[in-house]
Protein backbone atom coordinates (compact mmCIF):
# COMPACT_ATOMS: atom_id res chain seq x y z
CA UNK A 1 0.00 0.00 0.00
CA UNK A 2 1.19 3.47 -0.89
CA UNK A 3 0.75 6.41 1.44
CA UNK A 4 -1.40 9.29 0.24
CA UNK A 5 0.59 12.08 -1.39
CA UNK A 6 0.56 15.50 0.21
CA UNK A 7 -0.80 16.83 -3.08
CA UNK A 8 -1.05 15.72 -6.69
CA UNK A 9 -1.98 18.43 -9.22
CA UNK A 10 -2.51 15.85 -11.97
CA UNK A 11 -5.12 13.85 -9.99
CA UNK A 12 -8.85 14.52 -9.51
CA UNK A 13 -10.15 15.92 -6.23
CA UNK A 14 -12.41 12.91 -5.72
CA UNK A 15 -10.11 9.94 -5.08
CA UNK A 16 -9.94 7.06 -7.52
CA UNK A 17 -9.69 4.46 -4.77
CA UNK A 18 -9.91 3.91 -1.04
CA UNK A 19 -6.32 2.67 -1.08
CA UNK A 20 -3.64 2.83 -3.77
CA UNK A 21 -5.71 5.34 -5.73
CA UNK A 22 -4.99 8.90 -6.81
CA UNK A 23 -6.32 12.15 -5.44
CA UNK A 24 -5.26 15.77 -5.56
CA UNK A 25 -5.72 15.63 -1.76
CA UNK A 26 -7.84 18.78 -1.96
CA UNK A 27 -11.09 18.19 -0.07
CA UNK A 28 -14.32 19.33 -1.69
CA UNK A 29 -17.31 17.93 0.19
CA UNK A 30 -19.47 18.61 -2.88
CA UNK A 31 -17.21 16.40 -4.97
CA UNK A 32 -17.06 13.19 -2.94
CA UNK A 33 -16.81 9.74 -4.42
CA UNK A 34 -18.97 8.15 -1.73
CA UNK A 35 -22.47 9.59 -1.19
CA UNK A 36 -22.48 8.52 2.46
CA UNK A 37 -19.27 10.38 3.37
CA UNK A 38 -20.61 13.92 3.80
CA UNK A 39 -23.77 12.93 5.75
CA UNK A 40 -21.58 10.89 8.07
CA UNK A 41 -19.24 13.85 8.52
CA UNK A 42 -22.19 16.06 9.44
CA UNK A 43 -23.42 13.51 11.95
CA UNK A 44 -19.99 13.25 13.55
CA UNK A 45 -19.74 17.03 13.71
CA UNK A 46 -23.22 17.35 15.22
CA UNK A 47 -22.07 15.09 18.05
CA UNK A 48 -19.31 17.51 19.07
CA UNK A 49 -18.93 17.75 22.83
CA UNK A 50 -16.23 18.21 25.44
CA UNK A 51 -15.97 16.76 28.94
CA UNK A 52 -16.08 20.23 30.45
CA UNK A 53 -19.76 20.47 29.47
CA UNK A 54 -20.54 17.87 32.14
CA UNK A 55 -20.79 19.10 35.71
CA UNK A 56 -19.36 16.41 37.98
CA UNK A 57 -20.41 17.93 41.31
CA UNK A 58 -23.22 15.42 42.01
CA UNK A 59 -21.00 12.47 41.11
CA UNK A 60 -18.31 13.81 43.43
CA UNK A 61 -20.84 13.83 46.28
CA UNK A 62 -21.94 10.26 45.47
CA UNK A 63 -18.50 8.71 44.96
CA UNK A 64 -17.78 8.13 48.62
CA UNK A 65 -21.20 6.51 49.09
CA UNK A 66 -20.63 3.84 46.43
CA UNK A 67 -19.94 0.32 47.62
CA UNK A 68 -16.30 -0.76 47.43
CA UNK A 69 -17.01 -3.23 44.62
CA UNK A 70 -18.71 -0.46 42.64
CA UNK A 71 -15.69 1.81 43.03
CA UNK A 72 -13.29 -0.98 42.02
CA UNK A 73 -15.30 -1.88 38.90
CA UNK A 74 -15.72 1.80 38.04
CA UNK A 75 -11.96 2.42 38.11
CA UNK A 76 -11.03 -0.80 36.28
CA UNK A 77 -13.48 -0.11 33.48
CA UNK A 78 -12.31 3.50 33.13
CA UNK A 79 -8.74 2.16 32.89
CA UNK A 80 -9.79 -0.27 30.17
CA UNK A 81 -11.58 2.41 28.15
CA UNK A 82 -8.56 4.72 28.43
CA UNK A 83 -6.34 2.00 26.97
CA UNK A 84 -8.69 1.22 24.10
CA UNK A 85 -9.19 4.84 23.07
CA UNK A 86 -5.44 5.54 23.28
CA UNK A 87 -4.68 2.67 20.90
CA UNK A 88 -7.58 3.68 18.68
CA UNK A 89 -6.28 7.23 18.31
CA UNK A 90 -2.96 5.98 16.98
CA UNK A 91 -4.44 3.25 14.77
CA UNK A 92 -6.91 5.60 13.08
CA UNK A 93 -4.18 8.15 12.33
CA UNK A 94 -2.10 5.42 10.70
CA UNK A 95 -5.09 4.30 8.62
CA UNK A 96 -5.61 7.89 7.46
CA UNK A 97 -2.11 7.94 5.93
CA UNK A 98 -3.10 5.22 3.46
CA UNK A 99 -6.59 6.41 2.52
CA UNK A 100 -6.27 7.84 -0.97
CA UNK A 101 -9.63 9.57 -0.81
CA UNK A 102 -9.54 12.96 0.87
CA UNK A 103 -13.08 12.69 2.28
CA UNK A 104 -12.30 9.40 4.01
CA UNK A 105 -9.01 10.78 5.30
CA UNK A 106 -10.92 13.75 6.72
CA UNK A 107 -13.46 11.47 8.40
CA UNK A 108 -10.62 9.49 9.94
CA UNK A 109 -9.07 12.69 11.26
CA UNK A 110 -12.36 13.64 12.93
CA UNK A 111 -12.55 10.14 14.39
CA UNK A 112 -9.02 10.45 15.80
CA UNK A 113 -9.89 13.79 17.39
CA UNK A 114 -12.98 12.31 19.02
CA UNK A 115 -10.90 9.49 20.49
CA UNK A 116 -8.62 12.10 22.07
CA UNK A 117 -11.69 13.77 23.59
CA UNK A 118 -12.79 10.40 24.96
CA UNK A 119 -9.44 9.92 26.62
CA UNK A 120 -9.62 13.39 28.08
CA UNK A 121 -13.02 12.55 29.54
CA UNK A 122 -11.59 9.60 31.48
CA UNK A 123 -8.92 11.86 32.99
CA UNK A 124 -11.59 14.46 33.73
CA UNK A 125 -13.79 11.94 35.54
CA UNK A 126 -10.95 10.46 37.56
CA UNK A 127 -9.47 13.82 38.52
CA UNK A 128 -12.89 14.71 39.90
CA UNK A 129 -13.14 11.62 42.07
CA UNK A 130 -9.77 10.29 43.16
CA UNK A 131 -6.27 11.44 44.04
CA UNK A 132 -3.58 11.92 41.41
CA UNK A 133 -1.79 8.80 42.61
CA UNK A 134 -4.96 6.71 42.33
CA UNK A 135 -5.60 8.12 38.87
CA UNK A 136 -2.13 7.04 37.77
CA UNK A 137 -2.78 3.55 39.15
CA UNK A 138 -5.97 3.30 37.09
CA UNK A 139 -4.07 4.15 33.91
CA UNK A 140 -1.62 1.34 34.77
CA UNK A 141 -4.23 -1.41 35.26
CA UNK A 142 -3.90 -2.72 31.72
CA UNK A 143 -0.23 -3.59 32.29
CA UNK A 144 -0.79 -5.84 35.28
CA UNK A 145 -4.19 -7.52 34.92
CA UNK A 146 -3.63 -10.78 33.02
CA UNK A 147 -7.24 -11.11 31.82
CA UNK A 148 -7.17 -7.55 30.56
CA UNK A 149 -3.76 -7.99 28.92
CA UNK A 150 -4.89 -11.04 26.96
CA UNK A 151 -8.03 -9.26 25.84
CA UNK A 152 -6.20 -6.12 24.75
CA UNK A 153 -3.33 -7.92 23.03
CA UNK A 154 -5.80 -9.73 20.79
CA UNK A 155 -6.69 -6.35 19.29
CA UNK A 156 -3.23 -4.84 19.35
CA UNK A 157 -1.68 -7.77 17.49
CA UNK A 158 -4.25 -7.35 14.70
CA UNK A 159 -3.49 -3.65 14.44
CA UNK A 160 0.25 -4.24 14.59
CA UNK A 161 0.09 -6.68 11.66
CA UNK A 162 -1.24 -3.84 9.49
CA UNK A 163 1.26 -1.29 10.86
CA UNK A 164 4.22 -3.58 10.20
CA UNK A 165 3.04 -4.82 6.80
CA UNK A 166 0.51 -2.42 5.25
CA UNK A 167 -1.20 -4.28 2.43
CA UNK A 168 -4.84 -4.73 1.40
CA UNK A 169 -5.31 -7.97 3.36
CA UNK A 170 -3.81 -6.73 6.63
CA UNK A 171 -5.77 -3.49 6.23
CA UNK A 172 -9.04 -5.36 5.69
CA UNK A 173 -8.43 -7.54 8.72
CA UNK A 174 -7.40 -4.60 10.87
CA UNK A 175 -10.86 -3.17 10.20
CA UNK A 176 -12.34 -6.33 11.68
CA UNK A 177 -10.32 -5.71 14.85
CA UNK A 178 -11.46 -2.10 14.83
CA UNK A 179 -15.12 -3.09 14.73
CA UNK A 180 -14.42 -5.52 17.57
CA UNK A 181 -12.81 -2.74 19.62
CA UNK A 182 -15.39 -0.03 18.98
CA UNK A 183 -18.44 -2.22 18.46
CA UNK A 184 -17.97 -4.98 21.04
CA UNK A 185 -15.17 -4.38 23.55
CA UNK A 186 -16.67 -1.20 24.99
CA UNK A 187 -20.09 -2.64 25.62
CA UNK A 188 -19.83 -4.55 28.90
CA UNK A 189 -18.17 -1.45 30.38
CA UNK A 190 -20.86 0.82 28.98
CA UNK A 191 -23.52 -1.46 30.48
CA UNK A 192 -21.94 -1.10 33.93
CA UNK A 193 -22.19 2.70 33.83
CA UNK A 194 -25.72 2.61 32.45
CA UNK A 195 -26.70 0.24 35.23
CA UNK A 196 -25.36 2.68 37.79
CA UNK A 197 -27.55 5.36 36.18
CA UNK A 198 -30.58 3.08 36.44
CA UNK A 199 -30.01 3.20 40.18
CA UNK A 200 -29.50 6.99 40.11
CA UNK A 201 -25.78 6.68 40.74
CA UNK A 202 -22.98 8.60 38.97
CA UNK A 203 -25.40 10.01 36.41
CA UNK A 204 -22.99 12.65 35.07
CA UNK A 205 -20.34 10.02 34.33
CA UNK A 206 -22.96 7.84 32.66
CA UNK A 207 -24.12 10.76 30.53
CA UNK A 208 -20.55 11.26 29.38
CA UNK A 209 -20.32 7.54 28.61
CA UNK A 210 -23.45 7.93 26.50
CA UNK A 211 -21.77 10.62 24.42
CA UNK A 212 -18.77 8.33 23.93
CA UNK A 213 -21.09 5.45 23.02
CA UNK A 214 -22.81 7.67 20.46
CA UNK A 215 -19.48 8.58 18.87
CA UNK A 216 -18.36 4.95 18.78
CA UNK A 217 -21.48 3.88 16.93
CA UNK A 218 -20.68 6.36 14.18
CA UNK A 219 -17.08 5.15 14.13
CA UNK A 220 -18.28 1.59 13.63
CA UNK A 221 -20.52 2.80 10.80
CA UNK A 222 -17.54 4.49 9.12
CA UNK A 223 -15.31 1.43 9.29
CA UNK A 224 -18.11 -0.90 8.18
CA UNK A 225 -18.67 1.34 5.13
CA UNK A 226 -14.94 1.35 4.33
CA UNK A 227 -14.85 -2.44 4.71
CA UNK A 228 -17.75 -2.91 2.30
CA UNK A 229 -16.35 -0.46 -0.24
CA UNK A 230 -12.97 -2.15 -0.04
CA UNK A 231 -14.51 -5.50 -0.95
CA UNK A 232 -16.16 -3.83 -3.94
CA UNK A 233 -12.91 -2.21 -5.10
CA UNK A 234 -10.75 -5.30 -4.54
CA UNK A 235 -13.08 -8.29 -5.14
CA UNK A 236 -10.25 -10.78 -4.61
CA UNK A 237 -10.51 -9.91 -0.91
CA UNK A 238 -14.14 -11.04 -0.85
CA UNK A 239 -13.32 -14.66 -0.06
CA UNK A 240 -14.75 -17.40 2.11
CA UNK A 241 -11.50 -17.37 4.06
CA UNK A 242 -11.91 -13.71 4.97
CA UNK A 243 -15.56 -14.18 5.88
CA UNK A 244 -14.54 -17.06 8.16
CA UNK A 245 -11.86 -14.81 9.62
CA UNK A 246 -14.54 -12.31 10.61
CA UNK A 247 -16.73 -14.99 12.22
CA UNK A 248 -13.91 -16.62 14.15
CA UNK A 249 -12.40 -13.30 15.23
CA UNK A 250 -15.72 -12.23 16.74
CA UNK A 251 -16.12 -15.61 18.40
CA UNK A 252 -12.72 -15.27 20.06
CA UNK A 253 -13.31 -11.61 20.93
CA UNK A 254 -16.63 -12.47 22.58
CA UNK A 255 -14.97 -15.20 24.65
CA UNK A 256 -12.34 -12.74 25.86
CA UNK A 257 -14.96 -10.06 26.55
CA UNK A 258 -17.10 -12.50 28.52
CA UNK A 259 -14.10 -13.56 30.59
CA UNK A 260 -13.28 -9.91 31.32
CA UNK A 261 -16.90 -9.10 32.15
CA UNK A 262 -17.13 -12.03 34.56
CA UNK A 263 -13.88 -10.94 36.20
CA UNK A 264 -14.73 -7.28 36.68
CA UNK A 265 -18.49 -7.57 37.22
CA UNK A 266 -19.29 -11.17 38.11
CA UNK A 267 -22.64 -11.44 39.86
CA UNK A 268 -21.95 -8.58 42.26
CA UNK A 269 -24.24 -5.92 40.77
CA UNK A 270 -28.01 -5.77 40.94
CA UNK A 271 -29.32 -5.29 37.40
CA UNK A 272 -26.58 -7.13 35.46
CA UNK A 273 -26.75 -10.89 35.77
CA UNK A 274 -23.78 -12.90 34.41
CA UNK A 275 -26.00 -14.93 32.08
CA UNK A 276 -27.53 -11.72 30.69
CA UNK A 277 -24.10 -10.18 30.15
CA UNK A 278 -22.85 -13.29 28.33
CA UNK A 279 -25.91 -13.27 26.09
CA UNK A 280 -25.55 -9.53 25.46
CA UNK A 281 -21.92 -9.89 24.39
CA UNK A 282 -22.78 -12.78 22.06
CA UNK A 283 -25.67 -10.77 20.65
CA UNK A 284 -23.33 -7.84 19.92
CA UNK A 285 -20.74 -10.17 18.35
CA UNK A 286 -23.44 -11.62 16.07
CA UNK A 287 -24.67 -8.15 15.15
CA UNK A 288 -21.21 -6.83 14.22
CA UNK A 289 -20.13 -9.92 12.29
CA UNK A 290 -23.37 -9.76 10.30
CA UNK A 291 -22.75 -6.08 9.51
CA UNK A 292 -19.45 -7.14 7.92
CA UNK A 293 -21.23 -9.70 5.76
CA UNK A 294 -20.05 -12.79 7.64
CA UNK A 295 -21.80 -15.65 9.40
CA UNK A 296 -22.81 -14.96 12.97
CA UNK A 297 -20.43 -16.71 15.38
CA UNK A 298 -23.15 -17.88 17.80
CA UNK A 299 -26.33 -19.78 17.05
CA UNK A 300 -29.33 -17.80 18.23
CA UNK A 301 -28.67 -14.55 20.12
CA UNK A 302 -30.65 -12.53 17.58
CA UNK A 303 -32.39 -10.31 20.18
CA UNK A 304 -30.85 -7.97 22.71
CA UNK A 305 -31.27 -9.63 26.14
CA UNK A 306 -30.57 -6.33 27.93
CA UNK A 307 -33.18 -4.17 26.25
CA UNK A 308 -32.97 -1.52 28.97
CA UNK A 309 -29.53 -0.51 27.62
CA UNK A 310 -31.14 0.92 24.49
CA UNK A 311 -32.63 3.84 26.41
CA UNK A 312 -29.11 4.87 27.43
CA UNK A 313 -27.34 4.49 24.10
CA UNK A 314 -29.87 6.01 21.70
CA UNK A 315 -27.75 8.00 19.25
CA UNK A 316 -30.69 9.98 17.90
CA UNK A 317 -31.69 11.83 21.04
CA UNK A 318 -29.04 14.52 20.77
CA UNK A 319 -27.55 16.35 23.71
CA UNK A 320 -30.09 15.41 26.32
CA UNK A 321 -29.92 14.28 29.88
CA UNK A 322 -30.61 10.63 29.10
CA UNK A 323 -31.44 9.87 32.70
CA UNK A 324 -34.02 12.59 33.24
CA UNK A 325 -35.49 12.69 29.72
CA UNK A 326 -35.28 16.43 29.30
CA UNK A 327 -33.00 18.83 27.47
CA UNK A 328 -29.77 19.49 29.27
CA UNK A 329 -29.03 23.12 29.98
CA UNK A 330 -25.27 23.06 29.94
CA UNK A 331 -23.42 25.03 32.55
CA UNK A 332 -19.76 25.44 31.75
CA UNK A 333 -17.90 24.25 34.79
CA UNK A 334 -14.49 25.42 35.91
CA UNK A 335 -11.22 23.58 35.44
CA UNK A 336 -11.57 22.08 38.91
CA UNK A 337 -14.62 20.11 37.74
CA UNK A 338 -17.31 21.81 39.78
CA UNK A 339 -15.66 21.47 43.17
CA UNK A 340 -16.86 24.97 43.98
CA UNK A 341 -20.45 23.73 43.83
CA UNK A 342 -20.08 21.03 46.48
Amino acid sequence: MQKRKLYDPAAPNAGTGIINGRSSNVLNWDDCRFPWAYPLYKNMLANFWTPFEINMSEDIKQWGRLAEEEQVAFKKIIGLLAFLDSIQTDYSSKVADYLTDSSLAALMTVLSFQEVVHNQSYSYVLSSLVTRREQEEVFEYWKHDQVLRERNEFIVEGYQAFVEKPEPLTFLRSIVYDVILEGLNFYSGFAFFYNLARHQKMVSTSTMINYINRDEQLHVRLFVQIYRELLQEIPELNTEENRNFVTESFRRAAELEIRWGETVLGDRFDGIRPDELRAYIRFMANKRAHELGAERPFAGYRKNPMRWVIAYQDVNRGKQDFFEGKSRQYSKVSSDNGFDEL
